[in-house]
C-alpha cells in the first residue's frame, strides 16, 4: 500500500505562536518544520485552492473571496483528485462549502463552527479513517481546525471595523485575545495527535500540519484580522511534515505553500498528470533530502477593501517575497512599498523609490506572476 494523507489545517495560526508552543516543539522534534512557508492568500479560500492546486490562483481562477466557483478545474487537477484516481478514500472536514475545492472528494463535511466540538468529531474522523486502512484502502483526510478564525469573527469581525482606533491602540487586549484562541488550537492539536500515535497511523502516512495564514493583532492599521494586506503577520505560516522514512529537520530558507501538493505527490511517487496546465509549485523532496534547493520567490495577493465592507471582487494588492526583501503593490493607488525584511521584520520602513537595484527585480518578478494567465 501507498502511505496515507492527513492535512491538519488550523486557521489563522501564527508562526511566532507556534515558535513559543510546547505542544508544537513536540511535534518539531519529530517533523520537517518549515519556518518560513508564505501563503499566497491571506485568506482561506484563495490560500487552500493554492494549496490544493499546487499553483496561483493568478491561473486557477480562486483569486478572491468570491472565486471558489472560477477554479479552473478542467484545467488545473487537486491532489484529492490524484489520490481518489489512486483509490484513496478522500475526506475533508471543513467551516463551510467555499474553503476547497471539492472535486475528488468521497466525503465533505460542513461543521457548525458554534457548535460542534472539533476535538471529539475531528477523533471520530480519523478513527474511520483507521478502519478503512485496516480494510487495506488507502485513505486521505483533511481537517480544518476552525475556532480561532471563530473566535476573530465573533469577537473582532464583528465588533470592529478596519480603521476602529479601540481596537488598534488596545495591542495588549489583542495579544491576550488571540493567544487564548491558540491554546485551545494547541489543545485539540495535541488531541488529535495522541489518537493518530495511539492508533500508529504515523508509521503509515504523511502528516502535514498547516496554517493558511496569519491573523493581525493590530500591527498595522486598515487591518483588524486577515485579507487586507501582504505583510508578513498575516502571509507567514507554518507547517509540519512527519514522514514515515524522512529524517527530522529544520529547514529556515523560504518555501511557497503551492510547493506542499507536488512534494507529497513526489514522495507518493505520483506523477503530474500531463492532461493538466503546469502547476506553479515545486516538490521540496530534494531539499528534505538534503540537496541543494534554490530558493523561489513567494507571491501573494488578496482584496484590501479599504473603506467599504466587503473586499472588491478582484486582488487590489500583491507583494512578491525572498527571504531578506519584500515589494508589495497597491494597484487601488498605484504605490509601492519595499522592506528590508533582515533589518526590518516588521515592515516599518519603506524602502521604496530609493534606487535599489533589488526594487526593479522584485518589480519584474512581481508583474510576470500577476499577469500570468
Amino acid at each position: 500500500m501507498r502511505k496515507n494523507l492527513i492535512i491538519l489545517m488550523i486557521d489563522g495560526g501564527r508562526p511566532d505562536r507556534a515558535q513559543k508552543s510546547p505542544i508544537f516543539n513536540k511535534i518539531q522534534e519529530k517533523s520537517i518544520n518549515l519556518e518560513h512557508p508564505v501563503t499566497y492568500g491571506p485568506h482561506t479560500i484563495a490560500a487552500m485552492h493554492a494549496v490544493f492546486s499546487g499553483t496561483y490562483g493568478t491561473r486557477t481562477g480562486t483569486n478572491s473571496y468570491w472565486s471558489t466557483y472560477k477554479f479552473k478545474k478542467e484545467k488545473f487537477k487537486t491532489i484529492t483528485e490524484y489520490l481518489h484516481e489512486l483509490n484513496y478514500y478522500t475526506a475533508a472536514d471543513v467551516v463551510n462549502n467555499l474553503v476547497i475545492p471539492k472535486q475528488g472528494l468521497d466525503e465533505f463535511n460542513i461543521h457548525d463552527e458554534l457548535k460542534d466540538n472539533l476535538t471529539t468529531n475531528h477523533i471520530e474522523y480519523i478513527k474511520k479513517m483507521k478502519e478503512k486502512n485496516n480494510e487495506e484502502q488507502n485513505f486521505f483526510l483533511y481537517l480544518q481546525y476552525s475556532n480561532i478564525h471563530t473566535g476573530i469573527m465573533n469577537e473582532v469581525l464583528k465588533v470592529y471595523d478596519n480603521f476602529s482606533a479601540e481596537y488598534f491602540e488596545n495591542k495588549s487586549k489583542n495579544e491576550k485575545r488571540y493567544d487564548d484562541l491558540f491554546l485551545n488550537a494547541e489543545k485539540y492539536l495535541d488531541k488529535i495527535m495522541e489518537i493518530i500515535y495511539e492508533l500508529e497511523l504515523e508509521k503509515n502516512s504523511i502528516i502535514l500540519i498547516m496554517s493558511d495564514h496569519g491573523i493581525s493583532i493590530g500591527e498595522k492599521i486598515g487591518e483588524r484580522a486577515y485579507g487586507a494586506f501582504c505583510y508578513d503577520y498575516t502571509i507567514k505560516t507554518f507547517a509540519y511534515f512527519l514522514f514515515p522514512d524522512i529524517i527530522p529537520q529544520k529547514i529556515s530558507q523560504q518555501i511557497r505553500t503551492i510547493d506542499y501538493m507536488p512534494t507529497i505527490l513526489d514522495y507518493l511517487e505520483i506523477k503530474l498528470d500531463s492532461n493538466y496546465e503546469k502547476i506553479d509549485g515545486v516538490s521540496l523532496l530534494p531539499l528534505f533530502n538534503g540537496s541543494k534547493f534554490l530558493e523561489k520567490y513567494a507571491y501573494s495577493e488578496t482584496g484590501n477593501p479599504q473603506n467599504q465592507k466587503a473586499p472588491p471582487k478582484e486582488p487590489n494588492t500583491h507583494s512578491i517575497r525572498t527571504s531578506n526583501w519584500k515589494l508589495i503593490y497597491n494597484s487601488y493607488n498605484r504605490t509601492k512599498e519595499l522592506y528590508n525584511l533582515k533589518d526590518d521584520p516588521n515592515e516599518k520602513i519603506n524602502l521604496s523609490g530609493k534606487n535599489l537595484e533589488i526594487e526593479e527585480t522584485l518589480w519584474k518578478e512581481l508583474i510576470k506572476v500577476k499577469n500570468n494567465p
